[in-house]
């Protein structure tokens, strides 16, 4: 393509398409007609002799071209912005912006709570949405600036996705009070195996932390019930003689009030170490920095 005869502008409506799926959504963000929007997009197509974008529902999904093309228009932007607007800087008190994190069930409950407590004391124009992003794609979605920033245990993500250790948490087993093998407050390794278990997983199938822990040792507890929300696991292990080993601050908070109680894990169990993510382009934006010392200032109180 001829570089000399792109509009600039074009490649902002691209990435806002990206961003937002919807023709209409960008519009309204761009404060453009839904025709000029796809005016521009057909623009874009004859630019780079691609669909770029193809209808599936409601949606519009990203060709493997526009895919490609992401990472380095988003990039280019961003230092063009920093270079024509010198020494870039951030008002937190001032700006009115939407940060998006990646955010699993657990961490949403521990954390969200004190963020946005935070963030109204010192960012009240500042808005928050949180999403559960498949780990595969976390890569991808930080590059593309669908997500800010994430917060995950040690992931095996792409050398240009940075990282910080934010906090730690471990393993504990949660078990009704009325339970008839744990009367003495004691729950040793025999009554673990012995026991029925809840395994909570967003996956169809495959093993939990503690499953691949106990292989170590030669051991295969049983699974009764599969769920994906610690909240619900913790309701069902309060009426019954199951066992659910979760993380201890979540388990702190789901359990606080309800007739079940906490036990630490008759095996070893390794801390789990959390992390907070973003992409390489992301370091030196004033407002991704911000954010990224807010969340690591929160969990180090802890």
């Amino acid at each position: 393509m001829n570089i000399n005869r792109l509009d600039l502008n074009l490649l902002v409506v691209f990435l806002t398409i990206y961003r937002e799926g919807t023709l209409t959504r960008s519009a309204t963000l761009l404060n453009l007609s839904q025709p000029a929007v796809s005016h521009a997009l057909n623009r874009l197509r004859d630019q780079f002799d691609d669909s770029l974008f193809v209808r599936r529902g409601k949606r519009m999904v990203a060709t493997a071209r526009a895919e490609q093309l992401v990472v380095p228009i988003r990039e280019a932007l961003q230092m063009l912005e920093d270079g024509l607007s010198g020494a870039p800087t951030f008002n937190p008190a001032d700006t009115r912006r939407e940060f998006r994190l990646g955010l699993r069930d657990v961490l949403e409950a521990t954390a969200l709570p004190r963020l946005l407590q935070e963030l109204t004391r010192i960012a009240p124009g500042v808005s928050v949405s949180s999403t559960r992003v498949d780990r595969r794609e976390m890569d991808l979605e930080l590059a593309n600036g669908r997500l800010d920033m994430a917060v995950d245990v040690l992931l095996p993500l792409d050398s240009d996705i940075h990282r910080l250790p934010v906090t730690q948490d471990r393993l504990v087993v949660v078990a009704s009070r009325q339970h008839p093998a744990l009367r003495d407050g004691k729950l040793d390794m025999k009554t673990y195996m012995a026991s029925g278990h809840v395994l909570v997983s967003s996956r169809r199938r495959g093993p939990g932390l503690e499953d691949v822990e106990l292989a170590r040792s030669g051991q295969e507890r049983r699974i009764v019930l599969r769920c994906q929300h610690y909240f619900a696991a913790c309701r069902v292990v309060e009426s019954s003689e199951l066992l659910l080993t979760m993380p201890e601050q979540y388990a702190l908070m789901a359990n606080a009030g309800y007739d079940t109680a906490l036990y630490p894990t008759p095996f070893p169990s390794p801390n789990m170490d959390v992390y907070l993510y973003w992409h390489k382009s992301r370091d030196d934006d004033p407002a991704n920095r911000w954010l990224r010392e807010v969340i690591v200032g929160l969990f180090r109180r802890e």
